[in-house]
């Protein structure tokens, strides 16, 4: 599936910005085929030419972004949305208003590539009527003999440690034989990196705080629904965690 979008900012620069990342996301790709700087070059755009998905701005001058989709939704078939923007303030509105996603300028490319493939299964489901993502995804953990199947939904955090993964569930942990790497691209769409050794279940995070360790000094930790453990978040996986939070 190509994905056909229009790119909705009142800042020509984050438009190409935008176009920009676009053109280096694969799966699935993405056609833009429009952009518009208001919301009334927006509803032109829409009824001149067919578009999946608008990546759209919260803040523009006049009718802004929550506004326009609000009005979107009386459409037959509107297209679907991620907001883009670099107020998250706005999160809350925009998923009550059914956007597919909420994306934190500046955006990185990798979390663009999510959003797609978020609008790509929404729109698969809407066409088919069938979810083709319900089937539960999991990791065959072998351990003393035995094979156990666990299910990624029941998955808090994965934790290098040494040569292993620790896979910790609420309520318990399972040693896995694998690469976080490799985890992490597979299951991008469930986990973020929250550190070097560990990525955490998007759908646990529930806060990220403050901490003075000290020995290390001042750092960020990250608060998870399921564990008493806090994670450390290194400052280059903060903006990403701090995403998560709001999606």
């Amino acid at each position: 599936m190509t994905l056909k979008v229009l790119i909705v900012d009142d800042e020509s620069h984050a438009r190409s910005r935008l176009r920009t990342l676009l053109a280096e996301c694969t799966d699935p790709r993405a056609d833009v085929v429009g952009e518009a700087a208001n919301a009334v070059q927006a509803v032109e755009q829409i009824q001149r030419t067919h578009c999946d998905l608008l990546l759209l701005d919260v803040r523009m001058p006049g009718v802004d972004g929550v506004q326009l989709a609000s009005r979107l939704r009386e459409m037959g078939a509107p297209p679907s949305i991620v907001f883009v923007t670099a107020y998250a303030e706005h999160a809350v509105e925009a998923f009550e208003l059914e956007a597919i996603d909420y994306l934190t300028k500046p955006v990185r490319r990798e979390r663009l590539q999510q959003a797609l493939q978020k609008v790509q299964r929404a729109r698969s489901v809407a066409e088919s009527g069938v979810d083709t993502g319900g089937a539960t995804e999991h990791l065959i953990i072998q351990e003393r003999g035995r094979s156990e199947r666990v299910a990624l939904s029941e998955v808090v955090y994965l934790k290098a440690e040494l040569k292993y993964i620790t896979v910790r569930t609420a309520d318990k942990e399972h040693i896995y034989d694998g690469a976080l790497n490799d985890l992490e691209q597979r299951y991008a769409h469930l986990f973020v990196r929250v550190h070097r050794n560990a990525l955490v279940a998007r759908r646990a995070v529930r806060a990220v705080e403050k901490h003075n360790d000290p020995v290390e000094g001042e750092g960020w930790t990250v608060r998870l629904d399921g564990v008493d453990e806090r994670l450390a978040v290194s400052r280059r996986q903060l903006a990403a965690v701090r995403e998560a939070l709001m999606t």
